[in-house]
This record gives structure tokens, sequence and C-alpha cells, in this order.
């Protein structure tokens, strides 16, 4: 059976990892050097190819050099605000390219964590501990939140008392996050708790419209090629995900990684990737698998 290709139409860049590349890629065809305060994306050929233009990417230990004449770039993820303030006390110019979806997140759990001060109660964050994003919303409350990952952390939370169930609780997920995984996240707190909850919809619209999707395209292919960076926990979430809907699901950073034995059967292909995925790389591969 010959194969066929398809590259899933809705895979790629969410919007605002484009606007964090198209402002660093306005910035570096005047001949700049800039310097991206964590990776810009998850994706290591993308990274390769932004850093062959002049995009240099550094960790928190940079902003105790001096920044005057240097140019720091916040990532899409965004920081907690004592990274903006170390970077304006070393002189560092900053391009801002936070998310306006993490903005507002990091706006609304601001709010909901004054009102719960006032009542003794908690904030919840469902996300990736360690997580650039979370570790931004973290830093709009001093840190004082309970982050958990899955359902037996949570568990861990509430029969530890760090979760105070008998107080208002009030919970945001990171913007990335399982729409599915949340909801049960939401159900197990809200049986637990004797007070109010408040459960608020922060999953970005376009990453929980790109869940339902891809699990019908992973469904309607023989083979699915998941792209993405390793370390991508979007990538990890749409990968597995994909798996549950296809088993013959192989996830891969790019072309070098197929093995052809993959396709032996022929079939159909399909083709996929998280939302630090760039489209190029994508046919890249789909061209690696129509020469084979």
């Amino acid at each position: 059976m010959p194969l066929t290709v398809e590259i899933d139409p809705h895979s790629g860049f969410c919007g605002g990892v484009i606007r964090a590349i198209s402002t660093a890629e306005e910035y570096l065809s005047g001949g700049n050097v800039l310097y991206s305060l964590g990776a810009i994306v998850h994706n290591e050929e993308e990274l390769r190819r932004l850093g062959a233009r002049g995009l240099v990417t550094v960790d928190k230990s940079f902003l105790e050099e001096d920044g005057a004449g240097r140019t720091l770039l916040v990532r899409a993820h965004g920081e907690p605000p004592e990274t903006y303030a170390k970077a304006a006390e070393k002189g560092f110019r900053v391009i801002d390219c936070t998310c306006p979806v993490v903005l507002q997140l990091q706006r609304r759990i601001r709010e909901a964590y004054g009102r719960l001060q006032e009542q003794g109660g908690t904030l919840v964050i469902f996300g990736k501990i360690g997580h650039a994003e979370v570790l931004g919303l973290l830093g709009q409350v001093e840190c004082d939140a309970v982050v958990v990952e899955d359902l037996p952390m949570l568990e861990d939370a509430l029969r530890c008392g760090r979760i105070r169930t008998e107080a208002p609780a009030e919970i945001f997920s990171q913007t990335t996050k399982s729409p599915a995984g949340y909801a049960a996240i939401c159900e197990r707190l809200r049986s637990a708790m004797k007070a109010a909850l408040t459960v608020h919809d922060t999953i970005c619209s376009q990453v929980a419209r790109r869940h339902a999707l891809l699990k019908e395209f992973a469904a309607s292919h023989s083979v699915i090629l998941f792209v993405s960076g390793k370390t991508s926990s979007n990538g990890k979430v749409l990968s597995d995900l994909c798996r549950e809907a296809n088993p013959h699901t192989y996830h891969i950073g790019g072309p070098a990684e197929i093995d052809p034995a993959w396709f032996a059967c022929g079939g159909s292909i399909g083709i996929c990737g998280a939302t630090s995925t760039p489209k190029w790389l994508l046919e890249q591969v789909a061209q690696a698998v129509l020469a084979l």
C-alpha cells in the first residue's frame, strides 16, 4: 500500500509564540544581538535557526551582569515582577513578549490572591512545577500558592492540609494544560471542599480547540508522527493525546529520527506538532517521509 502524507492544518506555533518570534526576527534583522531569557520556544531546530541570526539564550544568572547596551527579550511564558526589577537595576533594555493570554492570567491571579488573603483561603494552580509560565504566576503572589500537576499531587496537598478545605479556594490552570486534566482536578477539588471553590477557565482557547481537533486527526491516520522538542510541556501533553487516539504515534524532534520500519504496511501518515513546533519543520518531516 502506498504512503499518503497529511500535515495537520491546526498544528504549529500558537499566537503567543508567533508574536515573540516575529518580534525577535524584526530586532535581529538590524544585525543586532538579542538575549532571550530562557528558550524563546521549546524546539531545538527553531532555536538553532534563530541562534544563527543572533539570538542568544541566557538564564537568570545573566541578570547579574552589566546590562548597559544589551537588549533582553522576555518570552511568551512571562516572568515574575522581580525579573523586571533586576533588569532595570542592571540597565538592560527589555522587549516584553509575554503572551497577552498569560498577562491576563497573571492579573487575574493577583486579584484572586487579594480576595483569598482576606478570607484565609487557598490559591491553587494546575500546572507543571518549575515551568516558566508557572514560575511567573507564582511571582505574582510571592509564591503563596499550591501548584498541582496531577490528581496524586492534589490528593497529597489535601491530605497534608496545604489546601484549606474549610476556607474558600480559587483554582487556575497554566494556559497550555490539558482541558480534560484540568476538569478532573477541579471535580476532585470541588468534592473535597467544605467552603466555596471558584474555578477559573484559563486554558488558552486556541490550545483547548487544538486538543479536540488533534484527537480526531490522530484517529484518522494509520501512523502519526508527532513533532516537537522533547522539553516542550505542551508537546508532552499533545503527543500523549495523540497516542491515546492512535497507538501508532511516534514522538520525534525532526526528520533524522524517522524510522522507515514504522511505515512497512503503508497507509495514511499524519504529521502534527505542538504549539512550539514551526510549520517549516512539519513540512521537512513530510518531505522526508515521501522520500522513503
